[in-house]
């Protein structure tokens, strides 16, 4: 990709009246625009970032025997009732509108309830089970107040699974190796560290559901962190009776601001009784399905990662994510050798599958390494004449400003054993 022919621009200041950091430097690296509050579209650059973190979680989904499907965001008001979740005074976040031909329709705000009621026709026997389906599924919730840049919006793009089991010990199997799927998602994408595993409520379906946050001090919410143990309780749920529970003791505890990136939860047979969702075991008694939820909000994610890796230059992205691997900066300053050098680069790199922003704009050398920074592609690698003269290419890693020079070879090599 030329960055003279890039779908984007980058802007020196910030928008007014957006105070979230992830949406500063999104916006001003010209990975997203704002529509209205609460609504963001993906430019290029986002939407690269995004479908590579939205790949990392379908790896780890499909890992661990999950199926994808494509729901629809209409709803049938008709199959909410059954659950009592249609009525404003129970969910107050719906959007709601008229069909022409009569009668009213929802935007899946999520769905517990239409997938329940699918799974109706194939599942009728202990022989079908368990299942695990899951989806990326654009959600729409009419938030009071959309806030936090894309951490907090009406319309988002949601990972939801649910799992479908015979008995509580197999779902809490299946649980687990989720929350360990999680993990290792967190991981990928360079948050595994400030992310913890987090006890939380788990309102009327069990005693505790588990959240996955993030330390940062753009969070919503209050942590104690065992960083020994690695886990977490939410604030909602700290008491000692849980902590003796858990097995934590106060005193190794610490207070943090995090973000929720992510959580699981127990649905126990609310949805599969109300929904007549049954199987019949090897007696043919018949039982009600033991479900589960697992949620990931790739936006989402995608915010928390600027909120927590960037610094006072820009966005730092993680390898695995980057919209490129390399930024290449040509310096040529009209200089037919050093153009001739830095389209051979570009060549030669991309042949060898190297995704490659080759800045070819006529600008200044200044500009041009303000807006590297900016967009945070892991490694900068100049042509200039200095560069030409030496026969070596200037390479600088974004994350930790270490500069080395390398001949072609080399810097193929580095880039075939990045991590």
């Amino acid at each position: 990709m030329r960055q003279s022919q890039l779908f984007t621009k980058t802007r020196r200041e910030a928008p007014q009246g957006e105070v979230s950091k992830n949406a500063q430097l999104l916006i001003r690296a010209g990975y997203v625009h704002k529509e209205m509050a609460g609504a963001y579209t993906y430019l290029l650059l986002g939407h690269r970032v995004l479908q590579k973190i939205i790949g990392v979680i379908r790896d780890e989904m499909n890992k661990i025997g999950g199926q994808e499907v494509f729901m629809t965001s209409l709803q049938d008001p008709e199959l909410w009732a059954k659950t009592g979740r249609w009525s404003d005074e129970a969910v107050d976040i719906w959007f709601k509108s008229q069909l022409k031909a009569g009668g009213d329709v929802g935007l899946a705000w999520s769905h517990e309830e239409p997938l329940t009621s699918l799974m109706r026709e194939h599942i009728s026997s202990y022989r079908d089970l368990p299942r695990y389906v899951y989806q990326f599924q654009t959600k729409f919730r009419n938030e009071m107040r959309a806030k936090s840049g894309i951490m907090r919006t009406r319309e988002f793009i949601m990972k939801d699974l649910y799992s479908f089991s015979t008995t509580e010990a197999d779902f809490r199997k299946f649980y687990e190796l989720c929350a360990q799927a999680y993990l290792a998602i967190f991981n990928r994408v360079g948050i595994g560290e400030q992310t913890y595993r987090t006890f939380a409520s788990g309102g009327s379906f069990s005693k505790f559901s588990d959240e996955f946050q993030t330390v940062s001090e753009a969070g919503e919410d209050f942590i104690y962190v065992d960083e020994g143990k690695r886990i977490a309780v939410n604030k909602e749920v700290y008491n000692p009776e849980v902590l003796t529970e858990l097995g934590l003791d106060k005193n190794n505890l610490k207070e943090m601001k995090a973000i929720e990136v992510g959580n699981i939860f127990p649905l126990g047979t609310r949805f599969s009784d109300a929904l007549g969702l049954t199987y019949k075991d090897e007696e043919g008694k018949e039982h009600p399905v033991i479900m589960g939820c697992y949620g990931i909000g790739p936006g989402r994610l995608m915010g928390t990662i600027v909120e927590t890796l960037s610094d006072d230059k820009g966005i730092v992205w993680p390898k695995s994510i980057a919209p490129f691997q390399v930024h290449l900066i040509e310096l040529s300053n009209g200089n037919a050798d050093v153009h001739n050098e830095a389209q051979e680069l570009y060549r030669e790199l991309t042949e060898a599958g190297v995704e490659v922003l080759w800045d070819d704009r006529d600008a200044r050398a200044g500009e041009k390494f303000a807006d590297s920074d900016l967009i945070g592609i892991p490694l900068r690698v100049v042509v200039s004449e200095k560069t030409l003269a030496a026969g070596k290419f200037e390479c600088t890693q974004r994350s930790s400003g270490k500069t080395e020079y390398m001949s072609l070879p080399d810097l193929t090599e580095s880039l075939a054993h990045a991590e």
